[in-house]
């Protein structure tokens, strides 16, 4: 969609008299007339009725060019709102270049506009998206139905098996699609207290082991069986603590390993790393896989929902690709904590930088 350039701050310099002014000058000029006229008529001996008529004329001309001026942007901006409440969001109020109070509604209009257009475009895109998402699961664990009703397979326990991964994922989704609505209606709070890092993260990557032990690696994003890649931790000071929402911070690295899972080479190493960070109770934590990597210019759409990048296929047999949230809500949990993540450059594979900021030393 066309979206008209904003006015830069040059351009905005052009005109700077503002409605107020414009009504004052318009005041003062009509005096002026009608004085002179007045003064034109003391000298001519004109009668004063002619003198009052075209000083109420000129006086007229003037409030009208004047008020046109002021009056065209407000039919703009009228069927411009009108177009928005009709959900019509390509058009935009010119004169935002003004420099007056019409000019700053016609900008706040026009960032309206923008806003509400992105959020329409969000909500289409969370909607084809989840559709897609639903019907893949739903497609397969239909098939197998049918086929077990028409004869075609028996029920046997391969079967449904099939039929029961297909449920889970199904499951899966719901489950973070709640996450989602809870993360932007912002009931989910922060319950941050101190923690040892090694112990912690030990546990994370156990419960990754775990599951990887029972040919499946499950998070909060996707559903692997792989069994071939190796996860490891490398934390120091051996005695690291730090400061955040333990089961938050869990989010951020169940779905951080997932992701490095998903696209790890056959027998490929999944590095978590923990340091101290700048700050007291600070860290600074990086999951490190040996996968393609990610291209620089899509690493700012890596945490944006639903987005899987490029990659055709996760890499490794049994992956279905998970639901493109994952990262997504790993950025919210971190942005929660008021810290940062981002992909950071490495040599090898995906390097995906998180940084919490930890509390401040209280004063002795």
């Amino acid at each position: 969609m066309r979206r008209h350039p904003r006015p830069g701050r040059s351009e905005r310099r052009t005109v700077s008299i503002s409605i107020k002014t414009k009504l004052g000058m318009l005041v003062v000029v009509s005096v002026f007339i009608t004085t002179g006229l007045v003064l034109v008529a003391l000298r001519t001996s004109t009668e004063l009725r002619f003198i009052t008529v075209f000083s109420v004329i000129a006086t007229l001309l003037i409030t009208q060019f004047v008020a046109h001026g002021l009056t065209a942007p407000l039919d703009d901006m009228n069927r411009v709102a009108k177009g928005i409440s009709h959900g019509d969001f390509t058009h935009r109020v010119r004169g935002a270049d003004r420099r007056d109070e019409l000019g700053d509604l016609a900008s706040t209009i026009n960032r309206m506009a923008d806003d509400l257009e992105a959020v329409d475009r969000h909500r289409k895109e969370l909607v084809a998206n989840v559709s897609h998402e639903l019907r893949t699961p739903i497609a397969a664990l239909r098939a197998v139905l049918e086929n077990v009703v028409d004869g075609v397979s028996a029920a046997d326990p391969e079967t449904m098996r099939t039929a029961l991964k297909q449920t889970e994922r199904l499951g899966r989704l719901v489950e973070t699609l709640l996450d989602l609505s809870r993360l932007d209606n912002g009931v989910l709070p922060l319950r941050a207290s101190r923690f040892e890092v090694w112990p912690y993260l030990s546990g994370v990557l156990k419960e990754a082991n775990l599951a990887v032990a029972r040919r499946g690696l499950a998070s909060g994003s996707g559903h692997h069986t792989r069994t071939d890649v190796h996860l490891h931790l490398d934390v120091w000071p051996p005695e690291l603590t730090a400061h955040a929402d333990a089961e938050r911070l869990h989010q951020v690295v169940a779905n951080l390993i997932d992701n490095a899972v998903k696209h790890s080479p056959p027998h490929g190493r999944v590095t978590v790393r923990a340091r101290r960070g700048g700050q007291p109770e600070s860290l600074e934590l990086e999951v490190v896989d040996e996968g393609p990597g990610i291209p620089e210019q899509e690493r700012h759409r890596v945490f944006e929902r639903f987005n899987r990048g490029k990659v055709s296929s996760p890499h490794g047999k049994g992956s279905d690709g998970g639901t493109g949230l994952g990262l997504a809500i790993a950025r919210w949990a971190v942005d929660l904590h008021g810290g940062r993540i981002g992909v950071a450059e490495s040599a090898r594979g995906c390097r995906i930088l998180v940084t919490l900021p930890g509390i401040p030393q209280p004063r002795s």
